[in-house]
């Protein structure tokens, strides 16, 4: 005999709340879709935002859908506990895909994707040929209809593709030693309408380029040592600049006026990575306020840096303090990426990813300044952690919308994907070709596909691709 299918409270809550807002939408709808797996005929589905779906034509089976879960709405009306329903266990699995899809169909605006669907589908889309060392950088930007990637490598130099085309479209080579990180400027964008890149080197400078006019705008010389990383302002338009450098220092900077505002200097080696907070940590909203050191809105938004020194620091960008001291990797921490709101993912911006030359990946909670997981499996040092748009294949998991995949990228020249949740459930392996030798770096991007002048776009258009960077100097698009 199956084990019976069960529905927690919490589970029914969400399926009442569906159905209440049902019966007040105003919408008329032509057919009733719900969930089904991979392996119903082809000929009976369509795909649409990464499910496979099948129109309920059938009344009578609509119908008792309906009164099936009207009779669980009243059962749970009387208890708390989960419920088992004792019927069919496929039918009752049905009833609560069938719910949580109408739900997220309807209900939520953003896209789900699934990891399954991505995994089982997935290939080498493209291939941007050109550097000649170590890619250690991918940004991407769109620009009117056009979609770009910029890359900075070992081969001290900065290009600029074209997605569609795969074409690289601009050279920078002002740099006189490896460029570290590339980025594109959101407070050019924003203010100036200019397409800018922003670069850090070896040669301890950090220089802005305008692609389109294929010119340098702005250098700044204030670090003595390699510059590491670089990382734009979540807030106040991108206007501000964080580098991090070999000196152990953590630099903020003006960009509007190309100043050094604070230097952080608490790490006791070399800063490798670092990232900002997407979100305040307060609810404070006046961004007009000036703080001590010259920064505007900045109340409520932190730093995040990994070092040479095996420890994740947090620092308040209004105060200009040391705030928490992740301690736990036992080599050099290579990447840090805070969690995304954006992406909805777990946790969302309380979460702190990083990779390090001790082959773990690791989380941290910032409210508890814990260490929640670890993650291993790979052979050598991970050198880019990034938490994916993904969420596996449970209907629970996807109708709340909440991205549970986290990926790394190692030395090891593979890409894994990795259940939040579970340090015990690697999801999915890429292993990068025999010419790339290791995975360098990862940039999700959500690509906007091309439609006719007389249409408009829409979350459908879009598409998730993987692009990563390898130690011989390829970029590779998946998916």
């Amino acid at each position: 005999m199956s084990k019976r299918c069960s529905i927690t409270y919490y589970q029914i809550l969400f399926i009442k709340f569906f159905w209440q807002s049902l019966r007040c939408s105003k919408k008329k709808f032509k057919y009733f879709p719900f969930y089904i797996s991979k392996t119903t005929s082809s000929k009976k589905t369509k795909k649409s935002k990464g499910w496979q779906l099948l129109a309920m034509k059938n009344k009578k089976l609509a119908v008792l859908c309906f009164y099936c879960i009207c009779f669980v709405i009243e059962k749970v009306e009387r208890r708390r506990d989960p419920i088992k329903l004792g019927w069919i266990h496929d039918f009752d699995k049905f009833i609560v895909n069938y719910v949580m899809f109408f739900f997220n169909a309807f209900f939520i605006t953003d896209i789900v994707f699934i990891l399954d669907n991505f995994s089982s589908a997935a290939k080498s889309l493209k291939i941007f040929a050109g550097h000649t060392d170590h890619v250690k950088s991918i940004d991407y930007s769109t620009f009117g209809d056009c979609q770009f990637i910029c890359s900075g490598s070992e081969d001290k130099t900065i290009r600029v593709w074209d997605i569609e085309s795969s074409k690289q479209i601009q050279l920078f080579n002002g740099h006189s030693g490896p460029v570290y990180c590339a980025k594109f400027s959101p407070y050019h964008y924003h203010n100036h309408r200019q397409n800018v890149i922003c670069s850090s080197s070896y040669d301890k400078t950090i220089r802005f380029w305008d692609f389109k006019h294929n010119q340098q705008l702005q250098v700044f010389k204030e670090h003595t040592g390699w510059i590491s990383s670089i990382e734009f302002s979540s807030f106040n338009g991108g206007r501000y600049l964080c580098s991090g450098e070999r000196d152990r220092t953590i630099r903020l900077w003006d960009v509007e006026t190309s100043k050094s505002l604070y230097v952080f200097d608490e790490h006791m080696d070399a800063v490798r990575c670092l990232d900002i907070s997407p979100l305040q940590s307060n609810n404070n909203s006046n961004d007009n306020k000036m703080n001590h050191i010259g920064v505007i809105g900045g109340n409520g938004y932190t730093i995040c840096s990994g070092s040479n020194d095996k420890t994740i620091r947090i620092w308040d960008i209004e105060t200009t303090k040391q705030l928490i001291i992740f301690k736990g990797h036992v080599d050099e921490v290579k990447s840090v990426k805070y969690g995304s709101s954006e992406l909805r993912n777990i946790g969302c911006a309380n979460t702190i990813l990083s990779g390090s030359g001790d082959k773990s990946i690791r989380l941290w909670d910032i409210r508890s300044c814990q260490q929640i997981q670890i993650f291993n499996g790979h052979k050598t040092a991970v050198m880019a952690v990034a938490y994916s748009p993904f969420v596996t294949n449970n209907s629970i998991e996807i109708a709340s919308g909440y991205s549970n995949v986290i990926c790394s990228g190692s030395w090891d020249n593979t890409i894994r994907f990795w259940d939040i949740r579970s340090n015990k459930n690697e999801l999915y392996v890429i292993k990068g070709n025999k010419e790339d030798l290791a995975i360098t770096s990862i940039k999700f991007v959500s690509l906007k596909k091309k439609v006719n002048n007389n249409e408009h776009t829409s979350n459908d258009d879009c598409s998730v691709n993987l692009f990563y960077g390898s130690y011989y100097g390829l970029i590779h698009v998946w998916g």
